[in-house]
């Protein structure tokens, strides 16, 4: 690199979200000079803008405006506010993505990290040009440019009565729909499902699958299920939707291949994701993607071109802002020989619907499967005083373990608090540690990790063949 060309850089990093951010000061750090490549409107990326933190905020100020926990105590006609309007949720929205903004840009400049205003194209294999005419050249190149909803083009999407998940909260302000039609019951979909029951929106949930989300525990799932169906929530899963189509009378209109119609205010479509390097002109430097515009990467998420690498949702799964950051920082360590340590084999799943969900480790299924055998120790939230003093009806915590050496396998959660306290359990499988842990430490009490104790406890009774 010539340290005197203002354009030249040890790496060029397309997008600026958590793969990229973190990609970027890692290689800052090692002393590397470093150009990351995005809109100024879009610093964050889409997890900052349209993503992770829009919708994770947008539970929260769900959860306050409607008093949604606090119903248990005060009965369900309780409300801090007699009407609660789509204004209000998206205040919160506004003024968490303003602040998290100034604190990514402020972290990249502080880093000496140089913000290059532009989406970036490929011109060759080391120079990218933006589409304000800027061409920046780097010794290495990391793609993390992200993903978008995919669109079915039979459906006629507008952004108020047919939209994608980006479209939520751009409609009308003050009126929040009656009714909706979610399509796809995948996380997006459930987050945005189960947020709108609790908004007291009349929620149809549609999905071409038998099932949903597989990678997660079954009576996990069937626990959200069951809370859903409590707020009128309705599932047609095995059902695919073959039009959509708004009507004269406003309300929007699913027909589905078994000849069901739904209807709606409005329709939400959160199947799947596109990823964004179909942008890039890829084509012109020799790289592949799939129909979805994923790249394929190696072990070190390098692609075709060695120099070149990829990270984050535009490589595919597992697609999380968490991995995603890890990914850009082993992806830096890589290229410029720095200190790493390999991946961990397993990591924590957030999913935040009402009530929340994560797990780390197999779940009950695919231990089964590959004949593994384990034990099950379970915690009801209703056992913890905590859950009791601040509302939860729903929670539940499960240890997986190995009934021999006790070794635990997996921790699964939902409730309150269930994406914080999965880490006790995360550090434990890390460590290789045992239940015993659980048995033979201290807790803070009143607190949701007690619940630790209380599953661990109810797993050396069923070893020891005590009710």
């Amino acid at each position: 690199m010539n340290r005197m060309d203002e354009n030249a850089f040890d790496l060029v990093v397309i997008g600026s979200g958590p793969a990229g951010q973190k990609g970027a000061i890692a290689a800052a750090k090692m002393g590397k000079r470093v150009a990351v490549v995005d809109r100024n409107d879009m610093i964050g990326g889409v997890c900052l803008h349209a993503g992770t933190i829009p919708s994770k905020t947008l539970r929260l100020a769900v959860l306050y405006l409607t008093g949604f926990q606090q119903k248990s105590f005060y009965g369900q006609a309780y409300s801090p506010r007699s009407h609660v309007t789509a204004d209000d949720l998206m205040f919160r929205v506004r003024t968490v993505v303003e602040r998290e903004q100034a604190t990514v840009t402020d972290q990249l400049q502080r880093n000496d990290v140089t913000l290059v205003n532009g989406w970036a194209r490929f011109v060759d294999t080391h120079t990218l040009q933006t589409d304000s005419g800027r061409q920046v050249r780097g010794d290495h190149i990391l793609i993390a440019c992200g993903t978008r909803s995919a669109r079915d083009p039979a459906i006629p999407y507008d952004g108020r009565k047919i939209m994608l998940a980006e479209d939520f909260g751009r409609g009308d302000r003050e009126k929040i729909p009656r009714s909706v039609i979610v399509v796809g019951a995948g996380v997006i979909g459930l987050e945005y499902a189960s947020m709108l029951s609790a908004l007291g929106v009349r929620v149809t949930l549609i999905e071409s699958r038998d099932t949903m989300l597989d990678f997660v525990d079954k009576e996990i799932i069937e626990a959200l299920r069951y809370h859903m169906r409590r707020r009128d929530a309705i599932f047609r899963l095995g059902e695919k939707v073959v039009g959509v189509r708004v009507q004269e009378n406003g309300l929007v209109r699913a027909e589905l291949e078994s000849g069901k119609r739904v209807t709606g205010d409005a329709l939400l479509y959160t199947v799947g994701r596109q990823s964004n390097a179909d942008q890039l002109q890829l084509d012109r430097i020799g790289i592949a993607t799939d129909p979805r515009g994923r790249i394929a990467v190696n072990g070190h998420f390098q692609t075709g071109h060695p120099h070149i690498y990829a990270v984050g949702d535009c490589i595919g799964f597992p697609a999380l802002a968490s991995t995603s950051m890890e990914q850009g920082r082993l992806a830096s360590t890589h290229m410029f020989d720095g200190p790493s340590l390999e991946s961990a084999p397993f990591f924590p799943y957030g999913i935040y619907t009402i009530p929340e969900i994560s797990m780390v480790g197999k779940t009950e299924q695919e231990l089964t499967e590959e004949r593994v055998p384990y034990e099950v120790g379970k915690c009801l939230y209703e056992d913890v005083a905590k859950a009791q003093m601040v509302g939860d009806r729903a929670g539940m915590l499960k240890l997986i373990f190995d009934p021999d050496t006790l070794k635990l396998l997996s921790v699964h959660a939902i409730g309150d608090e269930a994406t914080e306290i999965i880490h006790i359990g995360h550090a434990v499988i890390a460590l290789g540690g045992t239940m015993e842990y659980f048995r033979d430490n201290v807790f803070n009490y009143p607190t949701f990790a007690e619940a630790y104790k209380v599953a661990a406890y109810d797993g050396f009774n069923k070893i020891a063949g005590v009710g």
